[in-house]
């Protein structure tokens, strides 16, 4: 983060750190009780402090993007583990192989968005991933090849999740809490892409559906890549027929194929009414 003019004649935070540095050593400068609150690991840490804790997550990638001048984005979800087709006689099971194809869907669709981004010097259209491997990693890389930078919104998890090795190293964030990464999705999203996954996909996708139905987020382009499959996942007729969907919600997102139908979809977008 860029360093900022001081708008006051007052010492900043920094200096008050590196002052506590040089105190004397003494039973009162060990004690917990001493540390400035927020160099104090411990004490922000604690189950009183979440509420500050979630601020902070949101703030800090708030103003990196701001300093950036990043203005919209376009979102793409899609399975940690879908190989790369050069990978894909590694793959777990022979259908993940198969969906190696959508991993050349999504980098070519961001190379393709990254191009029109670089128009705008980087500052609409640009790809946001998880920031891990699989279909993340295909859009990150999309990006790259487009010589464009690209966001990563990585998430602590036990497995497979570490940064990808195409995010642009100042836009790789981390995060804690789901939530606080959700909306960073889609604050400023201008439409989101969805690619074969798992629970997590799912739950990006249906996350999103429902802030667009509820109308607590305006609609924008949301496509679901892989018609074949999305319909075995998805029975759009049986939501319909059990009444426990309208047939207008149902139109709240598009089937789509390939990177190219994609962005016809897009640049075709038409807000309802």
């Amino acid at each position: 983060m860029k360093d900022e003019p001081r708008s006051h004649p007052f010492r900043d935070s920094t200096e008050d750190i590196a002052a506590t540095k040089r105190i004397p050593d003494t039973p009162q400068t060990r004690a917990p009780a001493y540390r400035l609150a927020f160099a104090d690991r411990d004490f922000m840490t604690r189950e009183e402090l979440r509420p500050v804790r979630l601020q902070l997550e949101l703030l800090k990638p708030q103003l990196i993007m701001d300093e950036r001048g990043i203005e919209s984005t376009i979102v793409l979800f899609g399975g940690a583990r879908i190989p790369a087709p050069e990978d894909r006689d590694h793959a777990r099971t022979p259908m993940l192989a198969a969906l190696s194809r959508y991993y050349d869907e999504a980098r070519r669709f961001a190379r393709l968005m990254t191009e029109r981004s670089l128009e705008t010097y980087g500052r609409e259209n640009v790809i946001v991933t998880g920031g891990g491997p699989g279909v993340m990693e295909a859009g990150n890389r999309g990006a790259a090849d487009a010589g464009g930078q690209s966001i990563g919104l990585n998430i602590v998890l036990p497995h497979e999740q570490a940064p990808n090795a195409y995010v642009t190293p100042d836009l790789s964030f981390n995060f804690h809490y789901f939530a606080i990464r959700k909306m960073h999705f889609l604050m400023r999203a201008k439409a989101v892409c969805i690619f074969p996954g798992g629970f997590g996909t799912l739950d990006e996708m249906f996350e999103s559906l429902t802030l667009i139905q509820t109308r607590r987020m305006k609609a924008i382009p949301l496509l679901l890549f892989g018609r074949a499959r999305r319909e075995t996942v998805i029975n759009r007729g049986h939501l319909a027929e059990a009444g426990v969907n309208s047939p207008e919600d149902l139109k709240l997102f598009v089937m789509v194929e390939t990177a190219e139908e994609a962005m016809g979809v897009i640049d075709g977008w038409e807000e309802p009414c």
